[in-house]
């Protein structure tokens, strides 16, 4: 039985005055709001009049590199939804996982290069979640917990998994009884294959087989994959 042992670094953490009467004040205050119920009014026809002022469906690059058109929902329950379960970029599922393209990448408090880094990732393949999109970047956490904002270049599609028990046993078939192929200590990264109702085939160090999908991290307890 062949012993896979997890890799050095892990992620590691870089603290890189009054009016004068009552009366005055109403009357300012319904002039007021004449004037905006009068603008408004001029805005909404203008909108309906010029096509250009019309939302457009977003686009965006998803972490395979490709385009993605986000379509307008068509009802309200649709909307929420979207809202709710799609990113407003890629259109793909929130959350989701995926795993970590670059050796090292910073990891930012919002998304954008002018927000402080609170954390820099040291680990390529190893699995994020995505929790939220705004533009190119994501909103990701680690195994742990820890994130941040990343920029989507910094991500891969390819899926892993980290392994949440030490010395677990990867089986031969997705059966309790099946021959042990492998034991993968605890924090190594294995690449995620098949995925049935309770167990995954992961592969690392040479060696694969089949592994409990509650004794790894980056794969949701309902998933299903080919």
């Amino acid at each position: 039985m062949a012993r896979i042992g997890k890799q050095a670094v892990q992620n590691s953490s870089v603290p890189s005055g009054r009016s004068r009467s009552a009366l005055a004040a109403v009357s300012r205050s319904l002039l007021v709001i004449a004037i905006l119920l009068t603008s408004g009014a001029g805005a909404m026809a203008q909108d309906a009049q010029d096509p250009a002022n019309a939302e457009q469906p977003t686009t965006g690059s998803l972490e395979g590199g490709e385009v993605a058109t986000a379509a307008p929902p068509e009802t309200a329950a649709e909307a929420a939804e979207q809202t709710q379960k799609r990113g407003p970029v890629t259109t793909l599922p929130l959350p989701r996982f995926v795993s970590m393209k670059a050796s090292v990448g910073n990891v930012r408090r919002g998304p954008s290069l002018t927000h402080r880094i609170d954390w820099v990732f040291k680990r390529r393949g190893m699995p994020l979640e995505i929790t939220a999109e705004y533009q190119h970047w994501r909103r990701v956490r680690d195994r742990d917990g820890a994130g941040g904002w990343v920029h989507y270049a910094l991500l891969s599609g390819t899926r892993t998994v980290m392994v949440e028990e030490d010395m677990l046993r990867v089986r031969a078939r997705p059966e309790e009884s099946a021959p042990v192929m492998a034991a993968f200590e605890l924090g190594v990264v294995a690449q995620l294959g098949a995925c049935i109702a309770d167990w995954c085939e992961i592969s690392a160090g040479g060696h694969s087989g089949w592994a409990l999908k509650e004794k790894l991290w980056g794969v949701a307890p309902d998933e299903l994959r080919d």
